[in-house]
C-alpha cells in the first residue's frame, strides 16, 4: 500500500512541475469560470509556464509576477513542445517528465469573431444638446446658414461585440488606464488607411475628439480583425442604415415625434420581417439620442445580420428627432 501511495505522489509531482509552452496570447484568469482577470494578464510567447493542475479543459498555472500567482487558462493555449514559429523553438528542455497516465486535454476552439454585435448609431443633433463643449459640436456662423450631412443622418457611435462584458481584449494596463480616464489623445495611432480615415470622418464626427481610438481600444480589440477592417465594416453598416427606408424615416421627420412601433414597422419593410424586433431606441429628455441595432455575424447585408441578432425590448417607446442647433 505504501508503495502505491508513493508512486501516486511521484506521478502527481511530475505532472505539477511540467513546463508548458504558449501557442497564443490567451488571457490568464483568477478563476475556473474565466470571469475575472486581475491585472489583465496574458500568456507571453517568450516564456514557459509551470502547470499545477489540469481540470475540465483548463490548466492551472503558476504565473510569476501575477496577483494572484495561480491562474487558469484554456488548455489549447499551451502545448508540451514549442511551435516552430515560437521564440522558444529549439530551446525546449531535453528531459521532459514522462507521465504514465495522462488525460487528453479537451479541445477548445476559440472564436476569432463575435457571433453577436451591437451597432450603436447616434443622432448627432441630440448628442450635441448636452455636449456643446465637444469639438465636433461647436458651431460657427457658416454652420448656422447651412445644414451639414451629419445633422440629418445617423452618425457612428460604435460597433460593440457582445456580450457587453467583451471589452479591452489584449489591451495593456497603460492603454486601459488612459482610455478609462478619457485621455484618448494619448492612445496610439490605429494605422487606418487614407480611404478608411476619410470615410470614417464622414460618418463619425467624434473623430475630432479621438472617439475612434476609444471605440477601438474598448470594443474593436474584441472584434477579431484589424482596426482598419473593424471600421470598414462599421462604415458599411451605417451607410446601409442611412440609405435605407429606416434612415429616411428619421431624415424626413426631423423636428417631429416618432414611436418605436413606427421604427420597427419600417425596419421590417426595409430589412425583412422580424428585423424590427432587433431595433432599439435610446432616449433622453424626450429626444431620441441613439438607434441600437442588435446584429448577428457572418453576413455583409445588415438585413441578414438583424435577423441573426438578439430580440430586444427597449424602454424608450417614442421620442422627438432633434433639429440642428441648440435649445430647440
Amino acid at each position: 500500500m505504501r508503495f502505491l501511495l508513493a508512486l501516486l505522489l511521484l506521478t502527481l509531482g511530475l505532472t505539477a512541475n511540467m513546463e508548458l509552452y504558449p501557442k497564443k496570447s490567451c488571457e490568464l484568469y483568477n478563476n475556473l469560470k474565466h470571469t475575472k482577470n486581475r491585472g489583465h494578464v496574458v500568456l507571453k510567447l517568450d516564456r514557459t509556464y509551470e502547470m499545477l493542475k489540469h481540470h475540465k479543459g483548463n490548466y492551472l498555472l503558476k504565473v510569476e509576477g501575477a496577483t494572484p500567482v495561480q491562474r487558469w487558462v484554456n488548455d489549447d493555449c499551451l502545448s508540451l513542445r514549442p511551435l516552430r514559429n515560437s521564440p522558444l523553438y529549439g530551446k525546449a528542455k531535453t528531459t521532459t517528465p514522462v507521465v504514465k497516465k495522462r488525460v487528453a486535454p479537451k479541445m477548445y476552439v476559440a472564436s476569432t469573431h463575435p457571433t453577436q454585435n451591437l451597432l450603436a448609431l447616434s443622432w448627432h443633433n441630440a448628442f450635441c444638446e448636452t455636449h456643446r463643449y465637444k469639438k465636433e459640436c461647436k458651431r460657427n456662423i457658416g454652420s448656422l446658414l447651412r445644414t451639414k450631412k451629419i445633422e440629418k443622418t445617423f452618425v457612428l457611435h460604435g460597433l460593440w461585440p457582445q456580450p457587453r462584458t467583451q471589452v479591452y481584449c489584449n489591451v495593456s494596463q497603460n492603454e486601459k488606464y488612459a482610455d478609462k480616464n478619457r485621455k484618448w489623445h494619448t492612445l496610439k495611432d490605429l494605422g487606418l488607411s487614407a480611404s478608411t480615415k476619410s470615410a470614417l470622418k464622414a460618418v463619425m464626427p467624434g473623430v475630432g475628439s479621438n472617439l475612434h481610438k476609444h471605440e477601438w481600444i474598448k470594443h474593436g480589440t474584441c472584434y477579431g480583425t484589424s482596426a482598419n477592417r473593424y471600421y470598414e465594416d462599421a462604415i458599411a453598416l451605417i451607410d446601409q442604415v442611412n440609405n435605407s427606408a429606416l434612415g429616411q424615416l428619421f431624415t424626413q421627420n426631423i423636428g417631429k415625434n416618432v414611436s418605436l412601433r413606427q421604427v420597427q414597422r419600417v425596419a421590417d419593410k426595409a430589412f425583412g420581417r422580424g428585423a424590427g424586433s432587433r431595433v432599439e431606441l435610446r432616449c433622453k429628455n424626450g429626444l431620441i439620442t441613439e438607434l441600437w441595432l442588435h446584429l448577428g455575424s457572418g453576413e455583409p447585408e445588415i438585413g441578414a445580420l438583424l435577423l441573426k441578432g438578439q430580440k430586444v425590448h427597449g424602454r424608450c417607446r417614442s421620442g422627438r428627432i432633434d433639429k440642428a442647433g441648440f435649445g430647440r
